[in-house]
């Protein structure tokens, strides 16, 4: 009954529609898709092509039935920089394929033993701060490129206008925005800030004229190390649990149980290879993206069809090479403005996650567990050291499982 009320609800659609609207759904996702590796360093080009492969992968094990795309995800920007600078963008890449292997783990345990045991394992007092220290731990660094002391040719006046102007443009476009203008807010703060940088005449244009027009993207291969793969694992946890609301989220839109058809084993499954394969090429992980279904809401767009278009579309602008080394001219003050706000709302959503739960934080076991969690998490705690280095977000996700693990619930107490 439901799938006749939405297709009903969703207008006729023909081939030239179909294309179109894919065109649109990828314009949505564009912004967001190229952030990710322009801040943590990546090719974007790579991040396109990845996408588009991805978002392929997923629709396969799915069967072509959730219209969601998936593309770069904002819950790794933090441990990626953090993991470049430690280990190198190649071990960086194996720990994404290892954290893209925890969504297949945890895919084939919800098939055979269903969710109740990852909401047990992972309640809000523990999901909920992991996903702050995410946010926030690498908070400096976007004040440090905001403020210009990652530019060389940048200085800190001309840093600041342009970083609060980008700030500004996107917090005005996402409060005040109405229709696509909403769905879009950084790239409307970076188009903003690139415009003024040209006129400030501080973007270098010498890339885009050596780049080639076509030329295959900078594929890097992954390697292994166990400090990389341990620094990444845990990041894997909050999107993944943050997967199952996704789903239910463009459930209500297209008014379809995504759980049960083709189920969340499948969609995890899916979201897993997706985030496995774009390692496997140096790309940034994959995730389901809010833009694209706050997209489809608006246009009505249940064909998941319009989301393999939009892939396609995406690995082939990944060969056009003059449009990589073009998103690469981005002042990075333009970036580091966006980031303060981006780096902020994920460590909002975490604290949203709390407030949500109801629970008292104040009451001594949540207060140990949270405590613990953002503490070690962005305090710099570290155990052990060489290959076997537990810290940061992998540190404050495992002492905060151990904890919910063997504190006494209130009514133990």
């Amino acid at each position: 009954m439901n799938e006749h009320v939405a297709a009903a609800q969703a207008p006729a659609e023909s081939l030239p529609r179909v294309l179109l609207t894919g065109a649109q759904m990828l314009f949505v996702a564009f912004g967001a898709l190229v952030l990710v590796p322009l801040l943590t360093g990546l090719d974007p080009s790579v991040a396109l092509f990845t996408a588009g492969v991805g978002t392929l992968v997923f629709h396969g094990v799915t069967k072509v039935t959730v219209p969601v795309f998936l593309a770069s995800s904002f819950a790794f920007i933090a441990p990626i920089q953090g993991s470049v600078v430690n280990f190198g963008v190649p071990a960086t890449m194996g720990g994404l394929m290892a954290a893209g292997l925890v969504y297949v783990a945890i895919s084939q345990a919800v098939r055979l033993k269903g969710t109740a045991w990852l909401h047990r394992l992972l309640p809000p007092v523990v999901v909920g701060p992991v996903i702050m220290v995410i946010g926030l731990a690498l908070a400096p660094v976007a004040v440090s490129m905001a403020t210009g002391e990652t530019s060389d040719h940048i200085g800190y006046g001309a840093a600041i206008v342009l970083s609060m102007a980008s700030l500004l443009v996107t917090l005005v476009l996402a409060v005040f925005g109405r229709g696509l203008l909403r769905l879009v807010p950084i790239m409307g703060g970076i188009v903003t800030g690139y415009v003024m940088a040209l006129l400030m005449g501080v973007v270098d244009f010498t890339p885009v004229r050596e780049a080639a027009w076509l030329a295959m993207p900078s594929f890097t291969a992954p390697s292994f190390h166990w400090a990389a793969i341990l620094f990444m694992i845990p990041v894997a946890i909050a999107p993944a649990v943050e997967h199952i609301g996704d789903m239910v989220a463009i459930g209500s839109v297209t008014r379809k149980n995504y759980l049960e058809k083709p189920g969340l084993h499948r969609t995890l499954l899916g979201d897993g290879l997706a985030t496995t394969t774009a390692a496997l090429f140096g790309g940034p992980p994959n995730t389901t993206y809010s833009e694209v279904t706050g997209a489809v809401t608006l246009t009505r767009a249940f064909n998941p069809k319009i989301m393999v278009v939009a892939a396609c579309i995406a690995i082939g602008l990944a060969f056009v090479a003059k449009l990589g080394a073009l998103l690469q001219t981005i002042p990075g003050p333009v970036m580091g403005g966006i980031m303060t706000l981006l780096f902020g709302s994920i460590a909002v959503v975490g604290m949203n996650t709390l407030v949500r739960a109801g629970h008292s934080l104040t009451a001594p076991r949540n207060l140990v567990v949270v405590s613990l969690i953002l503490v070690f998490g962005i305090g710099g705690m570290q155990f052990g050291g060489g290959q076997f280095t537990l810290q940061g977000v992998s540190l404050a996700a495992l002492v905060g499982i151990v904890l919910n693990w063997v504190l006494p619930t209130a009514d133990d107490e």
